[in-house]
């Protein structure tokens, strides 16, 4: 990476370079029969592109990083304006051998070295800006993949409570919602390795883990789960709205032997996805219920992956909790191919 960036340098400011000979000798084609010769002519430009150049250089190389980035800005203002004095003072006495042509040169220098400072910064601001957003989507990545980790053993806690439930119960059901469960666990191991799956797909998954919920919690909770629009060939990203249906079903249905309730709603119009889910919450809740990191983790993802194409509102309210999310599902896509 380095050989390659010096390279980048040396190559790019060999074309400064002759850009800057080509520019002075067409600036000064008009005045070439004032020369003896083509030879000298050709020579006293290349010798006029060196005290420019020389001077940018001297300025880009050893001024700007070991002065000016050190915050020696008086240093770097004296430093500066002496070596261009120094280039306009030698090169008057070569070229004009007065010092009328050495004052003219001086300030000649001194457009030809903010010029190139102007070029340098913008250059510099832009490698870096570079630099930042690579920085950026590299710690998007790798947090998004810690939280997706996490996505699994809270899942797979949640589910294994279930089937540890049935089975306490003696419950006959308990073999067929251990198969249940392990289907529902390679969907989830499956669109863990991607970054999108198809709504429906995901959708599906959430129904067969309602029913697998229901038989656990037998005739003590309603759940009604609906779905309205054309799903088309959405995507979305994987195992984004399970977490909103453990929540209501942990800290609604599980946490009672109360009657209790859960509304799930999915809508979808214009690519546009709308969640609902509205569950009753006990009217006594123990105090070593643990509160889970699902809903935290959601919140966290859906900014990584959605920013500024989400909204969500939750309410919790003495016997109800309702959570209300939109998505607009091309916005993920159009930020992974920028």
């Amino acid at each position: 990476m380095f050989k390659k960036s010096l390279r980048h340098t040396i190559l790019l400011n060999i074309g400064a370079f002759i850009l800057v000979a080509i520019l002075e000798t067409l600036s000064m084609w008009i005045s070439k029969d004032k020369f003896d010769s083509t030879y000298s002519f050709m020579k006293w430009n290349l010798s006029y592109a060196i005290y420019i150049m020389g001077v940018i250089w001297v300025n880009h190389f050893i001024l700007i990083p070991f002065v000016l980035d050190k915050k020696r800005y008086f240093l770097f203002g004296l430093l500066l304006i002496g070596t261009i004095f120094l280039a306009a003072t030698i090169g008057g006495y070569e070229f004009g051998k007065d010092y009328k042509y050495t004052f003219k040169m001086f300030f000649f220098l001194f457009y030809t070295t903010g010029t190139g400072m102007a070029a340098f910064f913008l250059r510099r601001n832009r490698i870096i800006q570079k630099e930042n957003i690579e920085k950026e989507q590299l710690q998007k990545e790798i947090e998004l993949k810690y939280l997706k980790e996490q996505v699994n053993p809270h899942f797979l806690f949640n589910s294994l409570n279930s089937i540890y439930a049935l089975s306490r119960q003696q419950s006959p059901e308990t073999p067929d919602l251990v198969m249940q469960l392990s289907e529902l666990m390679r969907y989830q191991l499956e669109s863990s390795k991607k970054d999108a799956v198809l709504l429906k797909e995901e959708l599906e998954f959430i129904e067969n883990y309602l029913l697998l919920e229901e038989k656990r919690l037998s005739n003590r909770c309603t759940i009604d789960f609906l779905i309205n629009g054309d799903l088309k060939s959405l995507k979305i990203a994987p195992m984004l709205l399970i977490p909103f249906v453990e929540n209501a079903i942990k800290h609604g249905a599980r946490s009672t032997n109360e009657q209790s309730t859960i509304d799930i709603s999915v809508a979808i119009k214009n690519a546009s996805l709308n969640l609902i889910v509205d569950n009753s919450k006990p009217s006594r809740i123990s105090v070593s219920e643990r509160k889970g990191l699902g809903l935290d983790n959601v919140k966290r993802r859906l900014n990584l992956l959605y920013p500024n194409a989400h909204s969500i509102e939750i309410d919790e309210k003495t016997n109800r909790f309702h959570v209300s999310l939109s998505i607009d599902l091309t916005q993920q896509y159009k930020n992974n191919n920028s």
